[in-house]
């Protein structure tokens, strides 16, 4: 079985390369998804699945709770969902990736064009190479593999190609509430080709601090929002520290701070002779995976109302939870699709695999969460290059992740050969 995916795979690397080529080329920041997701509708047709292009929408997606995107219209960034139904009995599998991409940014980083999909040194170069068009084809390469070396399956596989995923999730959110769920699923996101069983939420937040504004010449008058301001940062940086102790996970043993807090942003004050009376911090919070939202923003509160300090007792800082949000999600270790996925990464590649917890949010939360169906992250694609200039994909790498994932279809939905 393994030779002849690898076979089929080695025989159409060229021309699944052009493809990868064209699809970077269509430049999808979020608004801008339609073009590269009618390049991808048109391919799954060629492969033979039964293939739905739809706009999300609707009053259950739009107001629900763990809804999150950077608008409302979604008219030029629908959603495309390939399906290749089995012949019954098997155990289903989804396959998600995400085709939106983050801005280049300053092109003066850049050696070639953002978008020029160039091929050189066994690489293919441009934004969304990596994160995360080429993991989707890697997972297309998985299915089409399947179907034309004869491949009978009894699960059914459904492929999402899906929007919206660097803002919080909408895209599968949408996918999940319009049913399309399986049993497990395998979201080839830009792991280095470890295995992710375990994914970090996360969720933005805004802190206001108030002071009380004077002449810089006589700022003993006033209070100084820049000076709390500095508080607050110390009892977040307490709360990071606090929050890490309790992390035993040993797949977090690598990862220096499992759930960080960051500060990303500070706004405040207006003149220099004047003591500011307002800062605004906005930052952002890891979500372990045993936790929910819900814990983690209380912990946050608890931590702000706790701080010792007489200003800040009688004018606590406001708190907001605004912007994007990852859910968490997680799998067990002993879940069949993990040993299944592990055992096909030896088989293929001769070693076992990494196998650690994802430093960042993916779609895997929702799947998991609200879609009832267990997520796994894994794919090809250098994870340090992701959002970065000359962002590249290593292609014996897609090739590989193709394989491994063909193999564990086949394993988990109950394949035969013709």
């Amino acid at each position: 079985m393994k030779k002849r995916i690898r076979a089929w795979l080695a025989e159409h690397t060229e021309e699944a390369v052009s493809w990868l080529a064209e699809a970077v080329q269509e430049q999808s920041e979020q608004g801008m998804e339609k073009g590269v997701q009618l390049l991808v509708a048109d391919r799954l047709d060629k492969i033979g699945l039964d293939v739905t292009v739809y706009v999300p929408e609707g009053e259950e997606f739009l107001k629900h709770p763990y809804f999150c995107a950077t608008r409302n219209d979604f008219s030029e960034s629908p959603n495309v969902i390939g399906r290749w139904n089995g012949t019954g009995g098997g155990r289903s599998i989804v396959l998600n990736g995400h085709v939106d991409v983050v801005p280049a940014g300053d092109l003066n980083q850049w050696d070639e064009d953002p978008y020029s999909g160039k091929v050189a040194d066994g690489k293919l170069y441009g934004r969304g190479s990596t994160d995360m068009k080429g993991g989707n084809l890697a997972a297309m390469l998985a299915v089409q593999a399947l179907r034309e070396t004869g491949c009978k399956l009894r699960g059914d596989v459904i492929f999402h190609s899906v929007v919206e995923e660097e803002s919080g999730g909408a895209g599968t959110l949408s996918a999940v509430l319009e049913g399309f769920t399986a049993d497990a699923a395998i979201i080839p996101e830009p792991t280095n080709m470890k295995i992710f069983p375990s994914q970090q939420g996360s969720m933005w937040f805004r802190v206001t601090v108030k002071g009380k504004a004077a002449h810089g010449g006589t700022r003993y008058e006033g209070v100084s929002a820049i000076e709390k301001s500095m508080i607050i940062v110390h009892a977040l940086q307490k709360l990071e520290n606090v929050r890490n102790e309790r992390i035993i996970d040993p797949l977090y043993k690598n990862i220096p701070i499992p759930v960080p807090i960051n500060i990303g942003k500070i706004m405040g004050g207006n003149w220099p002779s004047s003591v500011p009376d307002t800062v605004v911090l906005e930052g952002r919070i890891g979500v372990a995976p045993h936790e929910t939202m819900e814990e983690v923003k209380d912990e946050l509160h608890a931590a702000m109302a706790g701080i010792d300090d007489k200003w800040l007792r009688e004018h606590p800082a406001e708190v907001e939870w605004f912007g994007a949000q990852w859910l968490p999600g997680m799998i067990d270790q002993e879940h069949e699709l993990m040993q299944l996925l592990t055992k096909n990464f030896k088989d293929s590649q001769g070693y076992d695999p990494v196998i650690e917890a994802s430093p960042w949010g993916t779609d895997g939360g929702v799947l998991t969460t609200i879609g009832d169906t267990p997520s796994i992250v894994f794919g090809p694609g250098v994870t340090a290059v992701a959002h970065y200039p000359n962002e590249y994909i290593e292609i014996s790498k897609i090739i590989d992740a193709a394989e491994i994932i063909a193999l564990t279809i086949f394993d988990w939905c109950g394949g035969s050969t013709d």
